[in-house]
Formats: structure tokens, C-alpha cells, sequence
């Protein structure tokens, strides 16, 4: 979680920035990298990747995510279950064209959410995913001990800024979490509820992104989501608490980003991606 979202031009599930670079993000070509936040996180979250993406070379636009009970969607009730969410985001990323070329990267719950709209999207119909990134999250079958929806108020607020989610100044912090609160919680019921069902793997390369000092994801937690592609894994370790996308480590994570992403496809058929001898080969079940 962190302070303050950007102007809007629309609502719904893609909005678009009011802000300089505006332009280049809608007719930006090469894939689309759909962004999704972590619990109680808006589009905001990924409001400068545009940019900072696009001085690494990368052609492609930058897709934010503003999940229903927060933001310019704060009147609709937010989600309570990942795979009905999943299921509504893939409809809309086939709706509005995204899903021709196209990377999804998520934080967190979002890592969670991006493998089940992935999952959603194949089940469609749809080709997978150029990329999966998952960043800050345990595996999915991890998931389900936790009961951090039930908290108080204030036990919430206590954890969340423990893991670095309020920021340094705490009476901007406490005015963003009582805001926040009720889409929070419902986000936070949804990943305390999530039961993992067995399926088969994806096939797309899959890059995790863990976090040094990140209590919620250890490293063996990310790591674990190595058997959910029978395409290549890579795992980056970076420094940083569980909001490590939020601070120094971000220009380390934004490069390893574009340096996966590659090159764009250059036909609907043209499924090449380049070799990257760094990625481990592939390991299924």
C-alpha cells in the first residue's frame, strides 16, 4: 500500500493516466504488460513503469490493473474470492484486445490473481501468457493458513505498516489505511480463503521475484513456484521487505522485466522468444 493515485481519465478495470506520457502509453506497440496490485493496492501501484520501461527500450505498454472497491471504482463492491475476480479480469483483458500479446505481472495477492486470470484466459481459449512474473507471493498452494481478514482495525494496521506498506509519514499513512480498509479486507479474505486446485502446468516461462527481508514470502515460499510451469523458471532475490517493488530494488526489478519480456512478436503466429541462458531449464511435477 502506498499513498496517493493518480488522475484518471476513466474508471473500469484499465484506466488511463491524465498525465504527461499519456500519449505514448495508449499507442505504444509490442506486448501488453498487464500489472496487477497487491491487497488493497489501485493501479497507481505501477504508475512510472511506463516510463522507466520505456528509457530500458521496451516498446510495449504498461496495462495497470484498478480492481472494483477502490479508486474511481470505489462505489462497486470488491471481490471476496480470487477465481471470480480472475474469471471478470480475463473477460475484460479479451474484451479490450490485450490478450493477443501479452505478459501479466503481479505483487503479492496480484501474483496470485495473475496465475489464476492466466489459468482463466487458457481456459477461454485464449493463448497463454508471453510471460508470467510473480513477485512478493508465495505459491499458490501456500496459500490458505492465514486469517488476516479477521484482524481488528487496528492489528491491521500493526501488520501492515510492520511489512512497510504505510509509509514514512504516519498520519498520511493512517488516513490511507482507514480509506482503504474495506477493500483491503475484502482482498484480504479472498487470498486467506484461496484453496489451490490441482491442474496442469503452464507453459510459459515463469520469473519470481522474492524479497530479502519479506516475512510473508520467504525465499523457499517463492521458490515453490517453480513446478507451476513446464516452461523455464527463474527466480531474482532482491533487497527489501515485502513491499520491495516500492523502493531501491524497483530499477534492479524493472530490468529484469525488460530483459525477459524480449523481444515483441512480430505476427499473431510468431510465438519466438529469445534464449536466456541464465533461466533455469524446465521443471515440472
Amino acid at each position: 500500500m502506498s499513498p496517493g493515485d493518480p488522475l484518471t481519465r476513466r474508471g473500469g478495470w484499465f484506466p488511463e493516466p491524465a498525465s504527461a506520457g499519456a500519449d505514448r502509453e495508449r499507442t505504444a506497440t509490442g506486448p501488453y504488460l498487464v500489472c496487477l496490485p497487491y491487497a488493497g493496492g489501485t493501479a497507481s501501484v505501477y504508475r512510472d513503469w511506463q516510463r522507466e520501461l520505456a528509457g530500458l527500450g521496451w516498446p510495449g505498454r504498461v496495462v495497470p490493473v484498478l480492481l472494483p472497491g477502490r479508486g474511481p471504482r470505489l462505489h462497486e463492491a470488491a471481490y471476496t474470492a480470487i477465481r471470480p475476480l480472475a474469471e471478470a479480469l480475463a473477460q475484460a483483458l479479451i474484451t479490450r484486445g490485450f490478450t493477443s500479446d501479452y505478459a501479466l505481472f503481479g505483487h503479492s495477492m496480484g501474483a496470485l490473481l495473475a496465475y489464476e486470470v492466466a489459468r482463466a484466459l487458457t481456459l477461454a481459449g485464449e493463448r497463454e501468457p508471453r510471460h508470467l512474473f510473480v513477485s512478493g507471493s508465495r505459491a499458490p498452494h501456500l496459500y490458505g493458513d492465514r486469517t488476516d481478514h479477521t484482524l481488528s482495525d487496528d492489528e491491521l494496521f500493526r501488520l501492515v505498516d510492520d511489512l512497510g506498506g504505510l509509509g514514512p509519514e504516519p498520519s498520511v499513512g493512517s488516513a490511507y489505511f482507514t480509506r482503504r480498509l474495506p477493500a483491503l479486507r475484502a482482498d484480504l479474505r479472498a487470498c486467506d480463503e484461496y484453496r489451490w486446485r490441482p491442474s496442469t502446468p503452464l507453459s510459459c516461462p515463469v520469473t519470481a521475484f522474492s524479497g530479502a527481508g519479506d516475512r510473508l514470502a520467504p525465499e523457499s515460499a517463492v521458490e515453490s513456484w517453480r513446478p507451476y510451469t513446464a516452461g523455464s523458471f527463474l527466480r531474482r532475490h532482491l533487497e527489501g521487505g515485502h513491499f520491495f517493488l516500492n523502493g531501491p530494488a524497483r530499477s534492479r526489478l524493472l530490468r529484469e522485466v525488460r530483459a525477459q519480456l524480449g523481444t515483441p512478436r512480430s505476427g499473431p503466429g510468431d510465438d519466438t522468444r529469445p534464449l536466456l541462458p541464465a533461466r533455469n531449464a524446465a521443471w515440472t511435477y
